[in-house]
């Protein structure tokens, strides 16, 4: 492939037509094994970018790996600029684009927060499994993060290294408060598992309106052990399905189940999401696409901590 494991894409490079140079290729394959060989028999050492992505099982760093921008690429004299990588560095942090199903920007409508004000806590978390919180509202774990719904000041927060900061994502905030808006009794997880086609509102999902898997079909489709990091990052449970599944629980009593099954030479990888049935007694479809995209965003965004930095236990570096 022209595309090498540091993100320069070969066939834009002239020395590639004069045949001087060949592309590196992902950092998995062949391609990239042969460059790393020819590299320390010319050279007398590798490039550092590419025999990091090899050691790691990593294709393109700029994609699959959650420590970029790395120090492996900021000590050296090319293939980015420092303002480059700091630019990748500080939109990383940043939550992903707010928009909606129909790819409007999202606006909490005041009125969710004043129902939800008017609601037992009590009750609440008796039928969701959240706690309440000592100053006022609910506590619970999304996914690998401890959220607070601050009902009083009308915010959610993240505990961050034991200290309560506000979380700035306004869909994590209107799926929560459609959440605790929607939920009317304890509902009992049971063990039909459906997907989209299969609930009430099937024909929501089509067209523009599909679950968007396309993302992480491409970021996981070749790489199940990058998927399974990510997903125990998330504090996923892994289950006897596909070729690798997890199901993770955004809120307590909502399990939703990602399988993926690997390509090969004849078929393409495949990505399937699966629900519990009472989902869509809590859930409308617009809200259950809202639901996938914060799931869908934590996975792509991998092995890393609160506050946005990579969590070094899940990968190694080379120098």
């Amino acid at each position: 492939m022209p595309t090498g494991a540091c993100g320069v894409n070969c066939d834009a490079c002239r020395l590639r037509l004069w045949e001087l140079c060949s592309s590196c290729g992902p950092g998995k394959s062949e391609q990239a094994r042969k460059k790393l060989e020819a590299q320390q028999r010319i050279l007398g050492k590798p490039c550092p970018i590419l025999a990091c992505a090899a050691m790691n099982h990593i294709d393109y760093c700029l994609r699959d790996c959650s420590a970029f921008p790395c120090d492996v690429f900021s000590s050296g004299p090319y293939p980015f600029s420092q303002g480059f990588l700091e630019m990748q560095q500080r939109r990383r942090q940043q939550p992903p684009p707010a928009l909606d199903h129909n790819r409007r920007p999202v606006s909490i409508p005041e009125e969710y927060w004043e129902e939800l004000s008017r609601r037992d806590v009590t009750t609440l978390c008796n039928w969701t499994l959240a706690q309440p919180h000592p100053e006022g509202g609910l506590q619970f774990r999304c996914l690998y993060r401890e959220l607070w719904v601050d009902v009083g000041r009308r915010c959610i927060k993240v505990l961050i290294g034991g200290s309560w900061e506000n979380l700035d994502d306004p869909m994590v905030t209107m799926i929560t408060l459609l959440y605790f808006n929607g939920v009317n009794a304890l509902l009992p997880l049971g063990k039909d598992l459906v997907g989209p086609k299969d609930l009430k509102e099937a024909h929501y999902f089509t067209g523009d309106h599909a679950l968007p898997l396309a993302p992480v079909l491409e970021r996981y489709g070749n790489d199940l052990e990058g998927f399974r990091r990510a997903a125990m990052h998330l504090h996923g449970q892994a289950l006897d399905m596909a070729d690798a599944a997890f199901r993770l629980h955004p809120f307590p009593r909502v399990p939703v189940t990602y399988l993926i099954w690997a390509g090969d030479e004849e078929f393409s990888p495949k990505l399937s999401v699966l629900f519990d049935r009472s989902i869509e007694k809590v859930f409308s479809a617009s809200a259950i696409w809202t639901l996938v995209k914060v799931v869908n965003h934590a996975l792509l965004r991998g092995p890393m901590d609160a506050h946005g930095q990579f969590c070094q236990e899940a990968g190694h570096r080379i120098q």
